[in-house]
């Protein structure tokens, strides 16, 4: 009966939490910290799976509870829609055995203080059970592949001939993959710790892999909660996606003196650029959310390296800029996240295509302005974890066009990435779900030297 209990209170903040995000427009990770509060710390792994799953195939599952319920609900108990929708989720998508998913789901909606929807949401997920919805796999093309249509139109005409290998990775579950610290030890030799410390097989060590041209990365097959992470709180390790990991070598190929980090939150690029760079080299990292700072302080701290953190609009250059130039520029811009929709599903329904016009606008404004400091000679990278041309090489490439004193340097520091990217009109693209990579997008800008 407690087990009972726990379930269905699970099930209860499965619901508002996809209902913040569906209804209010909340973020999932900001919805989730609430959740997380209330849930027995052991019942977690299943809350997000339910949250993730259920934002994962939003769109598909929201057409079959179309199919199952006879009149919309009424605008304040919205968030039994949510609850069935997970309901539906469990049913068609996990592993979860129908009694249990039907009768805790049911329980959840008395939780929710709706009882007197406990009769519908057991006559629909039992209905589905009898006889399902039908073949979703005929509907739009917003069901079928569970994307907003816009999107997938722009993925069409972006990726003509890749746009399905993108919707796939995007509806995929995303790996962990940990950032290795070198101030500490290579990757090969972390790897030989996690071989040989006392973790089942299942984790490790056959599920860890090395990847060419990222030296710094192990992928594990399953995920590990941080706390069972070998050294992680001494920092020697970090976890971040290898197509993160591209980002810094690249930049400081060949040195850096002064390096800036213009939005550095939450800060896994700050620090992975701290355990590169030499000494005497000096960062500044900069972030617009004093919240989002304060990560990447706490990083920092448990990496045991410093940077000059300030809180300031990166493209205000008088608000915060001492006058010196810097010889290398981190500019990883604020976009769409269509590169990383496996990590963040909620995107999918939160984005609206109207936003890119704006971030774009936003792009463009962050790369003029930051080109002002950058030193002759010096490198700026510009970095998206999105995969439209928009937002990417449209920006990237007009800023040439624009600035005769700008140049691309498309030499890639390490011929291995190149088998992970494709080749733009300007810059390089990772596509999502690449050898387990996310979704970014460079381009290398490169300062023309003073004349002599």
């Amino acid at each position: 009966m407690a087990a009972n209990k726990a379930g269905a209170r699970l099930r209860a903040e499965a619901a508002k939490t996809l209902d913040a995000v569906a209804s209010s427009g909340r973020s999932l990770d900001a919805a989730l910290a609430v959740a997380d509060k209330i849930i027995n710390p052991s019942d977690r792994p299943l809350l997000h799976m339910l949250c993730y799953g259920s934002l994962r195939y939003h769109h598909r599952l929201r057409w079959q509870l179309g199919q199952l319920l006879d009149r919309p609900l009424k605008a304040r108990d919205i968030v039994i829609e949510s609850l069935l929708v997970i309901g539906l989720y469990q049913l068609g998508d996990t592993r979860v055995p129908d009694h249990a998913a039907v009768s805790m789901t049911v329980e959840a909606a008395r939780l929710l203080r709706r009882p007197k929807y406990a009769g519908l949401v057991n006559a629909v997920l039992r209905n589905f059970i009898r006889r399902g919805v039908g073949q979703w796999e005929s509907a739009d093309d917003e069901v079928r592949f569970s994307h907003p249509t816009w999107l997938i139109r722009r993925l069409q005409h972006d990726w003509p001939d890749e746009w399905q290998q993108i919707i796939a990775a995007n509806n995929a579950r995303a790996p962990m993959w940990l950032r290795v610290n070198p101030l500490y030890m290579d990757a090969p030799g972390y790897l030989q710790g996690l071989q040989d410390a006392a973790i089942e097989a299942d984790d490790l060590p056959a599920g860890a892999e090395l990847l060419r041209g990222a030296k710094q990365a192990i992928r594990l097959q399953s995920p590990l909660r941080l706390g069972d992470i070998p050294r992680f709180a001494e920092g020697v390790v970090s976890i971040q996606d290898a197509g993160a990991q591209l980002a810094a070598p690249w930049l400081l190929d060949g040195g850096a003196t002064r390096v800036l980090d213009a939005c550095a939150a939450p800060g896994g690029k700050t620090g992975h650029l701290l355990e590169l760079m030499g000494p005497g080299a000096d960062l500044i990292a900069i972030d617009a959310d004093s919240a989002r700072l304060d990560r990447v302080n706490e990083n920092l701290d448990r990496l045991g390296l410093a940077a000059t953190t300030i809180n300031a609009d990166a493209s205000r250059i008088k608000d915060w800029w001492d006058g010196q130039p810097f010889d290398k520029i981190l500019l990883d811009v604020p976009c769409s996240a269509s590169g990383v929709i496996r990590r963040h599903p909620d995107i999918k329904i939160l984005r609206r295509e109207t936003d890119i016009a704006t971030l774009a606008a936003l792009q463009r404004e962050m790369l003029e302005a930051l080109w002002t400091v950058l030193e002759p000679g010096g490198r700026l990278l510009y970095v998206t974890c999105s995969v439209l041309a928009a937002e990417n090489e449209d920006v990237a490439g007009a800023f040439l066009a624009r600035h005769e004193d700008a140049s691309e340097n498309r030499v890639l520091h390490d011929y291995n990435i190149r088998d992970l990217m494709c080749e733009r009109r300007t810059g390089f693209q990772v596509l999502p779900g690449t050898k387990g990579l996310d979704g970014f997008y460079f381009a290398a800008l490169e300062k023309a030297a003073a004349s002599a």
